[in-house]
C-alpha cells in the first residue's frame, strides 16, 4: 500500500493526500468560525455551474467533457452561492445556518434540473459528470494531478500566511473590527480558500462528500489539544493520511469507491480521536473523572478522621479511630469505607492492619500530616464563605465541600492572608457531631 507500483497511482494517492491536508488545515478554521456546513452548502452551489458549463462547450462544439471548463463553471457557481449565503446573513436577521441551508437546497435542485436539460442537446454525452457528484479518482490524468496538487499548495500556504488573522477572526470577530481589521474582506478569503480546496476536490471525493474531508479531521484534531496551531498541524496530517489511506485502498481493490474509502477513514480517524484524545477523549476524561473520585473520597476519610480525633481531645496520628465512627461521620456503606481505606493504606496515609481486631484503624505520620492540611484548608474556604460571601455556619460546610478538593497552594496562601490572624488549624465553625 505504502509503494504502489503503478505510476498514475502513485499520482493519484499523492495528490488526494495533499488535497486531504489543505482540506484539514482550512476545515479547522471553518470548524472554529462554527460554519462546519459552509463547505457541504458549498459543494453543492457548484452542480449548476457544472451543468451550464457542460452545457456550452457542447453548443460551442466541444465533448463537455474539458475539466478546466467544467471547475471553471463550478467555481462561478460555488462564488455565486457564498455571495448569496453572505448577502442573506449580512442583509437579513436569519442565522448562518438558514443561509446555508437556503443555498445548499436550491443550488443543488437547480444542478439537477440543468443536469437533466443539457443531457438533451444534440451531440452530448453526459456519462461521466456523476462523477462530480460521488468522486471517481480513477478516471483522473496527469494534468488533473497537477492542478490539485497545486491548488492544494497554493490554498495551505496562503491560510499558513494569514494564520494571524485568521485566528482573530475566528476567535473574536468583534475584537478584530472594532481594531480596525478588514473582517469582511477576510471572511471573504477564507471562503475563497474553501471554494478553491472545495472545487478542486470535486473529482476526487465528489461534491456530496467533500463536506467530510474539510471537517471530520479538524474535528478529530481538536480532541488532542487546546491549542490552535497544534490542531492545525494535526488536522493536516489527518486529512492528508484520510487520503493517502483511502486512495491506497481503492486502489488495490478496484470496486471499492474512493470518495467513499477517503470518508470511511476520516471517520475511523475521528472514533479513535473521540475515544482516545488527550485534550477531550471520552477515556482520558473517565481516568480523569475516576483519578479526581478516588482524590475526593481519600480527602473525606482523612478529614473525617482528624476530626473524630479532634472530638477526642488532642488530635494524634497514633490514637486508634473505630471504624463504627467513621461510618456514621459520613454516612459511607460499609464497601464503600472498605474501599476508601484500601486505597489510604496503598498511598501509606495508613498504618497496615496488624492483629485479629480490624475494628480499629490509625493515621499514619504522612496520613496525619496531610489530614491536618486538608482539614485546615476546608476550614479556611468556609471562614472565608462565612465572612465574605454571608453564608450560615450552618450551611457552610456543604459549601464549602465542593470547593476544597480545587483549592491549590496560591489559593491557600490568599485565603491566610485575607484572614489573619488565625490558629494554625482554626476551629470549625459549625458543630461537628461525632457520637
Amino acid at each position: 500500500m505504502l509503494l504502489l507500483q503503478s505510476y498514475n497511482t502513485r499520482l493519484v494517492v499523492l495528490g488526494t493526500a495533499l488535497l486531504g491536508l489543505a482540506c484539514g488545515l482550512i476545515g479547522a478554521f471553518l470548524l472554529l468560525r462554527k460554519r462546519s456546513l459552509m463547505g457541504d452548502a458549498l459543494s453543492h452551489a457548484t452542480l449548476p455551474g457544472i451543468g451550464i458549463a457542460f452545457g456550452v462547450m457542447v453548443v460551442a462544439g466541444g465533448t463537455g467533457k474539458n475539466l478546466l471548463g467544467l471547475l471553471f463553471g463550478a467555481t462561478i457557481s460555488g462564488v455565486l452561492g457564498v455571495l448569496c449565503m453572505l448577502a442573506i446573513r449580512n442583509t437579513t436577521r436569519l442565522r448562518d445556518d438558514v443561509a446555508m441551508g437556503f443555498v445548499l437546497s436550491v443550488f443543488f435542485g437547480t444542478g439537477v434540473a440543468i443536469l437533466r436539460m443539457v443531457q438533451t442537446l444534440p451531440g452530448a454525452q453526459a456519462a461521466g459528470l456523476e462523477s462530480f457528484i460521488y468522486g471517481k479518482v480513477a478516471s483522473m490524468v496527469f494534468s488533473d494531478i497537477i492542478l490539485i496538487s497545486v491548488v492544494a499548495i497554493l490554498a495551505s500556504v496562503t491560510a499558513l500566511l494569514l494564520l494571524k488573522e485568521f485566528t482573530l477572526l475566528c476567535f473574536d470577530e468583534a475584537f478584530a473590527a472594532s481594531t480596525g481589521w478588514p473582517v469582511l474582506r477576510l471572511d471573504i478569503l477564507l471562503l475563497v480558500l474553501v471554494t478553491a480546496v472545495t472545487v478542486t476536490g470535486l473529482q476526487a471525493v465528489g461534491l456530496i462528500l467533500i463536506i467530510a474531508f474539510l471537517i471530520i479531521p479538524a474535528a478529530a484534531a481538536r480532541f488532542w489539544t487546546h491549542r490552535l496551531p497544534r490542531m492545525l498541524w494535526l488536522s493536516a496530517g489527518m486529512g492528508a493520511l484520510s487520503g493517502w489511506l483511502g486512495a491506497s485502498v481503492s486502489a488495490l481493490f478496484a470496486d471499492l469507491p474512493t470518495g467513499a474509502l477517503i470518508v470511511l477513514t476520516a471517520a475511523l480517524i475521528f472514533l479513535i480521536s473521540l475515544l482516545f484524545g488527550t485534550a477531550r477523549g471520552v477515556v482520558p476524561k473517565l481516568l480523569d473523572q475516576a483519578k479526581l473520585q478516588r482524590r475526593i473520597g481519600r480527602q473525606h476519610l482523612l478529614r473525617a478522621a482528624y476530626e473524630i480525633l479532634e472530638s477526642m481531645g488532642q488530635p494524634v496520628s497514633n490514637q486508634p479511630i473505630p471504624r463504627e465512627l467513621l461510618l456514621e461521620h459520613r454516612s459511607w456503606s460499609n464497601a464503600e469505607l472498605v474501599r476508601l481505606l484500601a486505597h489510604a493504606r496503598q498511598e501509606d496515609h495508613l498504618e497496615p492492619e496488624t492483629g485479629p481486631d480490624s475494628s480499629m484503624i490509625h493515621l499514619s505520620e504522612p496520613g496525619f500530616g496531610e489530614a491536618s492540611r486538608i482539614t485546615r484548608n476546608h476550614r479556611l474556604w468556609e471562614l472565608y464563605l462565612i465572612t465574605h460571601a454571608d453564608i450560615a455556619p450552618s450551611h457552610v460546610d456543604r459549601d464549602a465541600d465542593l470547593v476544597e478538593h480545587i483549592l491549590g497552594a496560591e489559593m491557600v496562601r490568599a485565603l491566610e492572608a485575607e484572614l489573619r490572624p488565625r490558629p494554625v488549624i482554626p476551629k470549625s465553625p459549625h458543630h461537628i457531631e461525632v457520637r
